[in-house]
């Protein structure tokens, strides 16, 4: 038995080393995708340390009021003479642990259902259904203006959690449809004859082969979540608690800068360019995953 356990961690390591010898391969075929990877991993970087290299709050200066950009000011200032860089890696910490959150409580709670309904079918189907079919039906953005008269959504967490809990009914349809194909082949089939319990078939069969699509999913909804929270900041319906790139837009659009003077238009651009090498460096990093786990798509 000994040697049976030892020949299977063999080859199982072997399967790992192959695994991230292909994504490798894929990684280098086309060098905008290890782009994405390193934006990716760069905003990480800027989320989780990016804060600690500035003081809270950050200093005003009123004799550099929309100072223009240079080497002490890479992207200007603001009408309060704060740093405008500055401000977007403080705030990135808000925006990007908000849409984490969001990503996770998403797909988390969207996975659990679409499975269950999918595997169980029956009424439970039925019921879990036509409550996700209603929740795709209420607007997510009108609601989210009604809760924010009664929430104030201060921490980054309450957000990504209201988020969530708004956001799963796209994931659950489609993990229900890949169960209801997936129930049906034949591998899954054999191993309910086996009389494996229902645990098992989810959880080491069924959840395997929908890791790409989850997976992908968790990145996609992270652009969402940065464009829902970012508009409602930039909207004015949530207070200024918290240095965020919607918060700069408004302030830049609506607080008399870019409307009334050129000198405000860094102040204006910087958020924004931060949301577009985001959302670029996901729609990047998805095409790799895309081609990592759907072997037709491979340039061998």
């Amino acid at each position: 038995m000994s040697s049976a356990i030892l020949e299977t961690g063999g080859t199982t390591a072997a399967m790992r080393r192959d695994f991230w010898r292909g994504v490798w391969r894929v990684m280098r075929r086309k060098p905008s995708r290890l782009a994405g990877a390193v934006i990716l991993l760069g905003f990480a970087f800027m989320g989780v340390f990016g804060p600690m290299f500035h003081p809270e709050p950050l200093p005003r200066d009123p004799d550099e009021i929309y100072a223009p950009m240079s080497a002490e000011h890479w992207f200007g200032t603001d009408g309060q003479g704060r740093d405008v860089l500055a401000q977007v890696v403080t705030g990135s910490r808000y925006v990007l642990l908000s849409a984490l959150v969001t990503a996770v409580i998403t797909v988390v709670l969207g996975t659990a259902i679409g499975l269950f309904s999918g595997f169980k079918r029956g009424r439970w189907d039925t019921v879990l259904m036509r409550l996700t079919d209603m929740k795709l039906t209420i607007p997510g953005l009108p609601l989210l203006l009604v809760l924010s008269t009664v929430w104030s959504f201060g921490s980054a967490v309450e957000m990504g959690l209201v988020l969530g809990l708004l956001g799963w009914g796209t994931v659950a349809r489609a993990v229900r449809a890949q169960t209801l194909s997936l129930r049906e082949r034949g591998f899954i089939e054999a191993v309910r004859g086996l009389g494996l319990p229902t645990t098992h078939i989810v959880g080491r069969e069924l959840l395997p082969s929908m890791a790409p699509y989850i997976a992908m999913s968790m990145l996609i909804t992270v652009t969402g979540a940065v464009y829902a929270q970012v508009g409602l900041f930039f909207l004015g319906v949530l207070p200024y608690e918290a240095d965020n790139w919607g918060v700069m837009l408004n302030l830049s659009v609506f607080g008399g800068g870019a409307l009334t003077t050129t000198a405000a238009l860094p102040y204006m651009l910087a958020p924004l360019l931060a949301i577009l090498l985001l959302t670029l460096g996901i729609v990047l990093v998805v095409d790799a995953m895309d081609e990592i786990f759907n072997p037709r798509l491979r340039e061998e």
